[in-house]
């Protein structure tokens, strides 16, 4: 029978996000519905709202919750399992079809579309490759940010780039995303591991989750800083100039200032010895960007881009789950503001202000 659920809705016109009371129907062969604790409150969901659009949106990508129903094909999860629900299936490599985004119709008959999934919202239904089984004793509300923030971050460090013990990394932008890939960096021993933002009190926070050293890119050229902090002795480049510059490079906003930034502050090849470093693009890009051509041959860099981390959720899930445990990954920490779902506008306001130092949460009572 139908389900009862509250959701968030980005209606066709302009103007302030609606909580709206729904019936999710039955779930078809491939979806599981579940009923969420909580669910993660992302910067990319801003970029989804400036966007034109042809019909209502439902928005959220990160939760955890329990399953409620699961549809006749369904083998992986069952009902009372606890999940966590992300936009990345969770094993694309062997899954058998695609995963199906969710539509959602609404009281008026009108339908609203998601990218794959919907999780600002008290219940929800998703394609199972979007549902990921977890252990049911994990703390319900802080891991919701597993699901998008903290594999988006950590995975570019460790998926994406492939950090090594040693390797030196700077991270442009220290929100949600940025904080995890510094927590990845210090678990992989990376060194140094420095930290590049606007704001004082973000930096200062990096420090506390493994960040060596930080940059206030408001009041020095961070290239510069980074170039300072990382030079290489007795190592020239192909045109005598001294090594310098970060092993990996990550851009956690992707602004076209900082994804021109990261380039430049990626290390330089050592001559004839070694290539040079790697910028990786791992914050949504609104705009183009130039990139300086010679630098990238002369010096042999890349600039690679990472979605969701690369992650493979079945496998990585319970990796940082682990890390949470273990207190590498203090979520507690991490999560910095909970809204309830009545609030979701201030939510995303506070989020465009640049007031969530962390990761914001809507918490479901």
């Amino acid at each position: 029978m139908p389900t009862p659920a509250r959701v968030v809705v980005l209606p066709k016109a302009d103007g302030p996000l609606q909580v709206i009371d729904v019936e999710l129907p039955d779930p078809g062969p491939h979806q599981v519905v579940v009923k969420q604790f909580a669910s993660g409150v992302c910067h990319s969901q801003l970029h989804q709202m400036h966007t034109p659009r042809q019909a209502p949106v439902v928005l959220g990508h990160e939760s955890t919750g329990i399953v409620l129903q699961v549809g006749a094909e369904v083998t992986h999860v069952q009902e009372g399992d606890t999940v966590m629900v992300t936009w990345v299936p969770r094993d694309a490599a062997a899954a058998k079809r695609n995963p199906d985004a969710a539509v959602l119709t609404l009281p008026d008959g009108s339908t609203a579309t998601s990218q794959n999934v919907f999780t600002w919202a008290d219940t929800t239904i998703a394609d199972e490759q979007y549902v990921v089984k977890v252990d049911a004793n994990i703390e319900k509300e802080v891991t919701s940010i597993i699901g998008c923030a903290v594999m988006t971050g950590a995975g570019a460090v460790e998926n994406t780039a492939g950090v090594q013990q040693g390797d030196s990394v700077a991270i442009f932008g220290v929100g949600g995303v940025g904080l995890s890939a510094v927590v990845a960096a210090k678990k992989l021993g990376a060194n140094p591991i420095i930290a590049i933002d606007l704001d004082e009190e973000k930096l200062t926070f990096a420090r506390e989750f493994g960040a060596t050293h930080t940059i206030n890119a408001g009041e020095t050229d961070p290239v510069a800083a980074i170039k300072a902090l990382t030079t290489r002795p007795g190592q020239m480049t192909m045109f005598e100039g001294e090594v310098s510059g970060a092993d990996y490079v990550f851009d956690c906003i992707g602004l076209k200032q900082t994804m021109e930034q990261i380039m430049p502050a990626t290390r330089s090849g050592f001559f004839g010895a070694e290539p040079g470093g790697t910028a990786v693009l791992v914050g949504v890009p609104m705009t183009s960007v130039e990139l300086n051509a010679v630098d990238i041959l002369i010096n042999e860099k890349k600039f690679i881009g990472s979605i969701g981390g690369s992650c493979s959720p079945d496998r990585d899930f319970s990796k940082y789950l682990e890390w949470y445990a273990d207190g590498s990954l203090n979520l507690d920490a991490l999560v910095t503001a909970r809204y309830t779902i009545d609030e979701i506008n201030e939510a995303v306001r506070a989020l465009a202000a640049g007031e969530i130092s962390g990761r914001a949460i809507l918490v479901f009572g």
